[in-house]
């Protein structure tokens, strides 16, 4: 298990599918947000790639989050379109309604960044956000992300075009801050 201040990032387990299935991706509004494509729902049969983890893949790494006070399932973490030869990598989080606005993003997206940067060897990562979601925003620029740019009216959200903004962070930006 990775370990930050108050969150820990560890395997996805069978019992995490349920919860993150009821809470994360049963959402209709959230899922939209979150995800890059429009919301469907996922059956419980499904081994939907949200979900369920396929070990084989290796440009994408998945992480159940827990609450490391009480060993707590609060949200799902991942580094996805790993590049190992450019050395680049994307961070997404998704945190259960009940662990939001308690600083959990930020330690998350630092665990993310030990990961990426320490035990992985990359160069860059890269967050791409809805330019409302000022709680990403927040844990991206306190773990040292410049914002580099805006997507306009990139992403097609429940009936309307919103902007993405496009935040980055390098290794050697990095290891100055720690």
């Amino acid at each position: 298990m990775l370990k930050g201040e108050k969150v820990g990032l560890r395997a996805r387990y069978e019992e995490d599918i349920p919860i993150l299935r009821t809470e994360l991706y049963d959402d209709v509004e959230g899922g939209s947000r979150a995800e890059s494509r429009p919301w469907r729902p996922i059956s419980p049969s499904s081994k939907d790639r949200r979900l369920h983890v396929d070990d084989s893949v290796a440009e994408h790494v998945p992480f159940s989050i827990v609450e490391l006070a009480g060993d707590t399932l609060i949200g799902t973490a991942n580094l996805w379109g790993i590049d190992t030869h450019n050395r680049t990598a994307h961070i997404g989080l998704g945190l259960l309604p009940s662990a939001r606005g308690k600083g959990y993003g930020s330690d998350v997206v630092a665990v993310l960044c030990h990961y990426g940067f320490v035990v992985r060897g990359l160069q860059r990562l890269q967050i791409e956000t809805l330019a409302d979601n000022y709680a990403m925003l927040r844990a991206a620029e306190r773990n040292g992300f410049v914002r580099e740019g805006v997507l306009r009216k990139s992403a097609w959200v429940m009936g309307e075009f919103l902007d993405e903004v496009l935040l980055g962070l390098l290794a050697h930006e990095w290891k100055a801050r720690s």
